[in-house]
C-alpha cells in the first residue's frame, strides 16, 4: 500500500452479467476479456440470460468466443433463465452450499466461484484457487526464488484468514500496478 495506495475494490453487482464477465476473464489477458464482454454485450443488447441464450452457442462464437466459452456462457444463461440456477438463493445461501450450487455448472470451477464470492458477493475471506497473478505477486513481495504452486498458495494464504480476499486484493494490486498496468 505504501507503493501503490490502497487498491480497488473491483466490485461487481452480483448477478449473471459478473459470472458471465466471470467465465470470459477465464486463462486470458483483462484486456482480452474486456473486448470480448464489449462484443458481447453490444450483440446481445446487454449481457443477460436472455440476451444470451437469443444469441445462442453459434452467435457467440460468431463474435469470437471460443467454443467452450460459449458454451457454458449459453448453459448458464439457460439454466438461469429456466429457473435451474437462482443466483439470490446462492447469495443467501451458507457458502459452502452455494458455492456447490455454482460448481454444479459447466464452465464455472474452484476459481471462478472464488472470484465470483470475492468480486460479487464481496465475502471478506475468499483466496481464488489457481489465479497466476497472486501466485507471481506472492513471489514477487515474498522475495521468492520461484512461483509458489498452488498447494503451498493456499498454504501461505491460510494465514491471512479471515482476511484472505483483502490479501488478494492487495496482491492483484501489487501485480498490476507493477507492471505499469491500471488497477
Amino acid at each position: 500500500m505504501a507503493r501503490y495506495g490502497p487498491p480497488p475494490l473491483w466490485a461487481r453487482r452480483p448477478g449473471f452479467t459478473a459470472l458471465a464477465r466471470i467465465i470470459l476473464e477465464q486463462q486470458v489477458s483483462l484486456a482480452a476479456a474486456r473486448t470480448m464482454f464489449e462484443r458481447v454485450r453490444l450483440a446481445a443488447e446487454g449481457v443477460t440470460p436472455s440476451g444470451i441464450a437469443r444469441l445462442g452457442v453459434g452467435g457467440l462464437r460468431g463474435l469470437g468466443v471460443t467454443g467452450p466459452k460459449a458454451s457454458y456462457l449459453h448453459d448458464l444463461a439457460r439454466s438461469i433463465h429456466t429457473g435451474g440456477l437462482d443466483l439470490g438463493a446462492v447469495a443467501r445461501a451458507p457458502d459452502p452450499v452455494g458455492r456447490e450450487r455454482l460448481l454444479a455448472i459447466r464452465g464455472l470451477g474452484p476459481w471462478s466461484v472464488d472470484c465470483y464470492y470475492l468480486v460479487a458477493l464481496r465475502r471478506p475471506d475468499v483466496w481464488p484457487h489457481g489465479d497466476l497473478a497472486l501466485a507471481d505477486a506472492v513471489r514477487e513481495v515474498k522475495r521468492l526464488r520461484a512461483r509458489p504452486d498452488y498447494d503451498r498458495l493456499t498454504r501461505m494464504a491460510q494465514r491471512w484468514a479471515p482476511w484472505r480476499s483483502v490479501a488478494a486484493r492487495l496482491l492483484w494490486h501489487h501485480y498490476l500496478a507493477s507492471r505499469g498496468r491500471s488497477a
